[in-house]
């Protein structure tokens, strides 16, 4: 059973969070919520998830993926937290997956494990860098690296994790019975 961890903090964006918590389980992917400041933490939209875990607790070598859902203040804490960013790093070195939706692709370009083509949520590519941004895809897979534009992509994000570490047969099981098209 591939096994991912879902970085969060205050502010983070509840539909992507949820979505990809959501959609990874119902693939039977063992996710694990790993917080980046309190156990308790509350979303953009006053949402409060209870984390599985605090981050520094996460050791890398038992997870598949990393990934970090968007949202304000989260994305900045992502990218500022040193064990966020280790994590990031290590994932990379071990050839691990890492994925980032809405403006968490910042964080992994803090870290320096942002691959040449990726996606964000609209204006954060001028805080990243505009040389191999695409605006028109909601899902960009670029190696190991996945990154998505926003709320409205958040399925298409999640199922795309699925494809990449279930397969496609799992990915369209999932994708239909979640009626998606």
């Amino acid at each position: 059973m591939p096994k991912i961890i879902v970085a969060i903090s205050n502010g983070f964006e509840e539909i992507e969070t949820i979505s990809i918590i959501d959609i990874c389980r119902r693939a039977n992917i063992d996710v694990t919520i790993a917080s980046a400041e309190n156990i308790a933490i509350v979303g953009a939209h006053n949402i409060t998830i209870i984390a599985d875990t605090m981050i520094d607790t996460i050791h890398p070598n038992e997870f598949d993926m990393i990934v970090l859902p968007g949202g304000l203040p989260n994305a900045y804490t992502l990218a500022d937290n040193k064990k966020v960013q280790e994590l990031l790093q290590v994932m990379k070195k071990n050839k691990k997956y890492i994925g980032a939706i809405c403006a968490a692709p910042f964080a992994l370009h803090t870290a320096g494990v942002l691959n040449q083509n990726y996606t964000c949520y609209p204006s954060f590519e001028k805080k990243i860098r505009e040389n191999g941004y695409d605006k028109n895809k909601n899902v960009v897979v670029d190696g190991k690296v996945i990154t998505s534009r926003g709320p409205g992509t958040a399925m298409s994000f999640a199922l795309e994790i699925v494809n990449t570490l279930c397969g496609k047969e799992r990915y369209e099981e999932v994708k239909k019975a979640l009626l998606f098209n």
